[in-house]
């Protein structure tokens, strides 16, 4: 099993309030390949509100998607990087493309494109770009990575990220390298949507074996229990707009990677035997966020060597 790390790349990402910089992301990224994280991850928004995870509507910067790939191109050498992923509205695919291959070619043949059909309404209007249905979002994403498909040579893997059905498992099947889902999923609801991802093979003549599967998960390790429950009072004072006041430990834990150390290794062992080949790590109660540096040390240290096998 692969460990990737979601990096901190918003104003609200870090475990002091301050503003997101390249800097700060490279940093992270640098800390992470030396640490032995498998892989890095940005996701691609102009901004981002909290309403969505229950917290402040208040607009948060971020640098741009794929500027921040390139430049981690040239401030690592052995990591994997990608995104998860770039909106398919956004950008024109020729461009796209030629970006891509440029990236890849900088950092060694590293790169991984993830792409998926966005789902943040606010800031496709504030870009000017029609948002439409969810249908017809995804029938963009499967123009733009056929295209990326066609296009991209030497080609880096593809990921169509998303939560499944049948429009996007067979976008999966007809174009991508691999399948991502995040950030709260059980092991038995992974199950399920595999199921959809099986029938689009099966219809796209193609064996299921060879579409690499990863999951992304909010992400709170404890060494024991007294450990854990403190640790998880410390994300609840710095979880933004307190969404997260008043919510038990257990209910937060459901669907996320959250536990004990021995907790954590059963959860992704659980992941392992579905196909899953890497666990990304979002080390907060928010996506690309580390509330406390010291998490980052813990599933290196720990949880890393026990699942790598």
């Amino acid at each position: 099993m692969k460990v990737g790390l979601a990096l901190p790349h918003y104003d609200f990402s870090y475990p002091s309030e301050q503003p997101a910089t390249v800097a700060s992301v490279l940093d992270y990224a640098r800390r992470a390949e030396a640490l032995g994280f498998d892989s890095v991850w940005v996701s691609d928004h102009l901004f981002l509100d909290l309403a969505k995870y229950s917290g402040p509507p208040k607009r948060y910067g971020t640098p741009e998607a794929t500027t921040m790939l390139t430049a981690i191109a040239g401030a690592t050498e052995r990591v994997r990087f990608g995104s998860l992923v770039l909106c398919a509205s956004f950008r024109h695919p020729t461009f796209l493309a030629a970006q891509m291959a440029t990236i890849d070619q900088m950092s060694g043949r590293r790169l991984d494109v993830g792409i998926g059909a966005g789902w943040y309404e606010a800031e496709f209007l504030a870009a000017g770009i029609p948002f439409g249905t969810a249908a017809q979002r995804i029938e963009r994403l499967a123009v733009v990575a056929g295209q990326l498909d066609a296009r991209l040579d030497p080609r880096p893997p593809i990921i169509v990220g998303g939560k499944g059905g049948p429009k996007l498992a067979r976008v999966v099947a007809e174009h991508a390298d691999a399948w991502n889902v995040c950030w709260r999923i059980t092991p038995d609801e992974y199950r399920a949507r595999l199921d959809a991802l099986h029938f689009a093979c099966a219809r796209a003549h193609r064996d299921p074996a060879t579409v690499g599967l990863s999951v992304g998960l909010y992400t709170l390790l404890g060494t024991d229990q007294n450990d854990l429950d403190a640790r998880y009072e410390a994300l609840q004072r710095w979880t933004p707009g307190g969404a997260l006041d008043g919510v038990p430990l257990a209910k937060h834990a459901a669907g996320a990677l959250v536990g004990t150390i021995d907790e954590c290794e059963a959860t992704v062992k659980e992941f392992e035997a579905l196909g899953v080949g890497e666990i990304i790590v979002s080390p907060a109660s928010l996506p690309f966020s580390v509330y406390d540096d010291e998490q980052l040390e813990l599933v290196a240290r720990e949880l890393i060597p026990r699942v790598r096998g």
